[in-house]
């Protein structure tokens, strides 16, 4: 198993469950803890069948680093056959993209990739482009870049915990923190294509255009059937 691992990318969403205020808590207001809770549940599908397409063309495992523990059913539940599952260590996002990124690569697999949560449109070949440029000769972190400063994936193939460190977490500093601390230790960097985090009601409108084809910006996008069914129930908040 671990010869065949180590062929692999695994690409993991850093994913909550689905509880009620413990989820997407910047969408309410104007959401309901409830309607939150449920666009979650939609992201984390789409996420997880855009890696499911990477996984197609490329060799990749899909994988939920999961939080809390206890929630393990409702993943087994929502992701498609054959993902599988990363226990929760620490909380925090620091922590837990740390400890995801080493026990994966500890598990034996070439490299990795840890993606966000609210990123749904995120188009696969981004996924595809990452795992590649990871196979190539030499060491490397291949970032993605989130509109906001921070990052919609981290990709390693050798364990760094620099890129952890002194890290301003969920602010718009994560990313040239992130460059700097790579820069510090002389590792290599590529850079993906920018894309946005749905994470506030405002950001719906974005991903309410993308959607619709009204997005110049964002064109090419994965189709996030789910999230696409969800938000064609859902009040215009925003307008």
């Amino acid at each position: 198993m671990t010869g065949e691992r180590a062929s692999l990318c695994a690409v993991a969403i850093m994913a909550k469950a689905s509880r009620p205020g413990m989820v997407k808590t910047r969408m309410v207001p104007p959401m309901t803890y409830e309607q939150a809770a449920a666009l979650n549940t939609c992201f984390l599908s789409d996420i997880a069948a855009n890696i499911e397409r990477a996984a197609g063309v490329a060799p990749i495992q899909g994988y939920a680093a999961y939080h809390p523990a206890g929630s393990e059913a409702f993943f087994e539940t929502l992701l498609p056959p054959g993902f599988r599952l990363l226990p929760p260590r620490e909380a925090g996002i620091g922590r837990s993209l740390l400890h995801a990124s080493r026990d994966l690569l500890a598990a034996g697999y070439g490299s990795m990739c840890l993606v966000n949560s609210d990123s749904p449109t995120l188009p696969s070949e981004v996924l595809v482009e990452a795992q590649r440029k990871l196979a190539e000769p030499g060491d490397r972190v291949v970032l993605g870049p989130a509109i906001d400063g921070g990052y919609y994936l981290i990709g390693l193939k050798t364990f760094h915990v620099r890129l952890f460190e002194e890290i301003d977490w969920s602010t718009e500093r994560v990313l040239r923190q992130t460059l700097e601390r790579a820069a510090e230790i002389g590792l290599e960097t590529h850079l993906l294509r920018p894309w946005y985090d749905v994470d506030d009601a405002a950001a719906i409108a974005l991903l309410r255009d993308e959607l619709s084809g009204r997005s110049g910006q964002f064109a090419g996008g994965s189709p996030a059937h789910h999230a696409a069914a969800f938000l064609r129930d859902l009040p215009r908040f925003t307008e």
